[in-house]
Formats: C-alpha cells, sequence, structure tokens
C-alpha cells in the first residue's frame, strides 16, 4: 500500500488506529484469514466520512467490518484498507420507544438495553452474533423476527463521503439482503421503533431464546454463523442432513455434528478448507435433492 495513504488515514485517525498489515483472523469468530493492507479504525462518523473519501481519492478498494460474525476470509488476505467500526461506533441510546444504536454496537447490547429500558421488539436478535451495523445490511433474523420490522431509519456514509439517512421505504429490504451493500454505503448508525411492555417478560422472552440457541447451534465453535441461506420451500439444514453431510470434514474444516447448517472450524481450519467444504456441500445437496444452495457466509479475498 501506498504509505502516502496509510500516513493520511492515521492523520485522520491517529497513529495507533491505522495499522498496516493487520491480520483479519482474530477479527472474526471464524478466526481465520490473513491480512488486510491496512486496518483502520476511525473514532467517529466524521472520520469514517473522511477515510472513506482519503480511500476514494487514491483509488484504493475498501470494505468494513463489525464483530465480522458472517466473514470468511481467504488465507491471503484482502487488498486495501478495512474500516472496523465496532468499538468505536457502539454507543447506545435510549429515546422514548426509540433505540438509537451505533453500528457497532452488538445486538445482544441493543437487546439487553431495550429490556431495561421496557422496550420490546428487539428479543429476537439478542442471540444474533454481530452488530447492528450487520443486522441492518444483511436484514438479519430469527425467530420470525427481522431487523427490517423494527428498524426506523439507518444511518450511513456514502462512498462521496456524505452522511445521510435512509428511511425504512428506502433500504429495499428482503431476506438477507439491503441495498446498502449494493449502494456501497457504510452504516454507521440505526434507529429502531420498539414498543413498551413489560422488562421482566421481554427477559423471559430474551432467555427462552437463549436457552433455543445454545441448545441446538455450535456456539462454542469457530464459525461464521449460518452457512447457507434458506431456500425456498426447504431448510438448508435438513437438506445438509439428508444428503448424509453431517460431520463432514475437509482439512480443519467440519459441517458441525449438532446443527448442520453451520460449517466450523473444528482445529486449524484454513480459509481454503472451509471454501472446499462450502463446495462440497453444495455439490452433494444438489445431486441429493436437486436444490441449489446459495452461501450465506460472505467471502472476502484479494480477487474479490
Amino acid at each position: 500500500m501506498d504509505k502516502s495513504l496509510l500516513g493520511s488515514l492515521a492523520a485522520i485517525v491517529g497513529e495507533e488506529n491505522a495499522r498496516p498489515l493487520e491480520s483479519l483472523a482474530p477479527h472474526t469468530p471464524f478466526k481465520i484469514g490473513g491480512p488486510a493492507d491496512a486496518f483502520v479504525s476511525p473514532r467517529s462518523v466524521e472520520e469514517v466520512s473522511r477515510v472513506v473519501c482519503a480511500c476514494e481519492q487514491a483509488s484504493v478498494p475498501w470494505r468494513v467490518i463489525g464483530c465480522g460474525s458472517d466473514l470468511l476470509v481467504s488465507d491471503e488476505g484482502v487488498e486495501g484498507v478495512v474500516i472496523e467500526v465496532r468499538d468505536n461506533l457502539s454507543a447506545i441510546r435510549v429515546d422514548g420507544t426509540r433505540i438509537v444504536a451505533g453500528a457497532g454496537a452488538t445486538n445482544a447490547a441493543v437487546a439487553e438495553a431495550a429490556c431495561a429500558a421496557g422496550l420490546s421488539g428487539y428479543e429476537f436478535a439478542c442471540g444474533i452474533p454481530g452488530t447492528v451495523g450487520g443486522a441492518a445490511i444483511m436484514n438479519a433474523g430469527a425467530y420470525d423476527g427481522e431487523f427490517s420490522q423494527v428498524c426506523a431509519c439507518v444511518t450511513c456514509v456514502t462512498p462521496e463521503g456524505r452522511i445521510v439517512e435512509v428511511p425504512r421505504e428506502e433500504a429495499e429490504w428482503s431476506y438477507r439482503h439491503s441495498m446498502f451493500d449494493a449502494a456501497h454505503y457504510v452504516v454507521v448508525a440505526a434507529t429502531l421503533e420498539l414498543t413498551l411492555a413489560d422488562s421482566a417478560g421481554i427477559k423471559a422472552r430474551m432467555d427462552e431464546l437463549t436457552a433455543k440457541r445454545e441448545a441446538k447451534q455450535p456456539i462454542d465453535m469457530p464459525s461464521a454463523g449460518s452457512t447457507f441461506k434458506r431456500p425456498e420451500g426447504h431448510f438448508a439444514a435438513a437438506l445438509i442432513d439428508q444428503a448424509g453431510l453431517k460431520g463432514l470434514s475437509i482439512g480443519g474444516a467440519q459441517v458441525s455434528t449438532k446443527h448442520t447448517g453451520f460449517v466450523v472450524n473444528a482445529g486449524d481450519a484454513t480459509s481454503a478448507d472451509v471454501q472446499a467444504l462450502i463446495d462440497e456441500v453444495q455439490r452433494r445437496v444438489l445431486e441429493s435433492s436437486g436444490v441449489a444452495l446459495e452461501p450465506e457466509v460472505r467471502m472476502w479475498g484479494r480477487e474479490a
């Protein structure tokens, strides 16, 4: 990477927040991935805007990471700048029946804040790994709830560096989709519209959903969450199970024996191991059922 750009980024976010050749493995629950040319942690929305503008002016590719909970990063790493929005953009504010959360706030933290304020509607997300920013981008959902059902608007930084508000009606949400990725917008905050309810009831519902998740999902093993999207009319895990793929391994990657919808890092898996296993699962499920599975995991590499 051009040293002048790295210097410009350091001038914006501080020397300690602009690190060259930072390994991305510690920044994803999968614990897999090579380095980014530069890893930058802006301290404010305004700094996000300035970092994006600097990258655009230098014609250097940039990407955004929160918890990295749905990412598979290649062993070779990624080209350009990775902008981290987790730690410095995680404030949560309650305003009546609304919660304004920074993109880096975890879904669990937002659900807890809502519960404490006696606000219902975000219980479904209490166990979804990742951040509010990621939830907005992929319209995260679980247990009959989706982000689009409770979000009033999303604050973003455009590729031109403008800070804009995208109302619910313009977000183009559908199943695990929004307009933010295609528009290359950086989600920096979201405003949720919730409803007043009894905190004890909210907490009971959250405990119930947490127990279900812990009982059914391999949360004790490194993964990127659900590996495949739900195919129309089917469940990915059921198709994988029916194809006899439970426990199938390639290198250190394994189809979970607890929930076949998850590919896990069973021990020193490489990104290539995971990718090969995903490809094999897709091939064999298509062969056995005629259904083409589409990955829910996002894949980053130098070729992208």
